[in-house]
């Protein structure tokens, strides 16, 4: 059997990675099997520092190559764990260069969608979009990267791509009030997953 794949989205400081780890920990004590993993870094390790740290400038498609290499490698571990019937839980998949380097940085859309066809053929069966103004997501943001310096104007176009792509896919999607407490959002994303589970 077939697991299941699914991700998580937002800006930064939305609160992705929490969220994602309260879910798996929750399928664990379901008893489930989970592989939760992320990105940049879920493919190449070694390609996360190199993409969110580094003081020297990359053109966007520069940027969006690198982060497509390290999703080719991630894509073969998600599809072997999903081969296993485990839930796969990612922090951040290929609508996060959509929403960056396409919506943020001005990449072509079409091209981008033309290299993902090779590198991330799957697609995830729910996406949740934790949504919330750009100011107070680079206030919130603990894990200090080079994006976070971007100017207001990047994370507001960054958000609002997420928004488009979420209007796009509304089956795929759901979009949560990242500015609730962290219990309701946690019990919305159960909610929504209910029907997938057979325990």
């Amino acid at each position: 059997m077939m697991g299941h794949f699914l991700t998580f989205e937002g800006p930064e400081g939305a609160g992705k990675t929490t969220q994602a780890r309260l879910l798996a920990d929750w399928l664990i004590s379901q008893g489930q099997e989970v592989f939760l993993t992320r990105e940049p870094g879920g493919g190449l390790p070694w390609l996360r520092g190199a993409l969110l740290q580094t003081p020297h400038p990359l053109s966007p498609e520069s940027e969006y190559l690198l982060f497509s290499a390290d999703r080719a490698e991630h894509t073969l571990k998600i599809q072997e764990a999903l081969r296993r019937g485990a839930w796969v839980i990612s922090d951040r998949y290929l609508d996060s260069s959509l929403a960056y380097q396409g919506f943020g940085r001005g990449l072509d859309l079409a091209w981008m969608l033309q290299v993902a066809e090779k590198a991330a053929p799957l697609k995830p069966r729910l996406t949740f979009l934790l949504d919330l103004p750009p100011e107070e997501g680079l206030r919130r943001a603990r894990e200090k990267n080079r994006f976070e310096g971007l100017d207001l104007s990047f994370h507001a176009r960054v958000r609002e791509g997420y928004l488009e792509l979420a209007r796009k896919e509304p089956h795929r999607f759901i979009v949560l009030d990242a500015t609730k407490p962290l219990e309701f959002i946690q019990e919305e994303i159960r909610r929504a997953i209910m029907p997938l589970c057979g325990f």
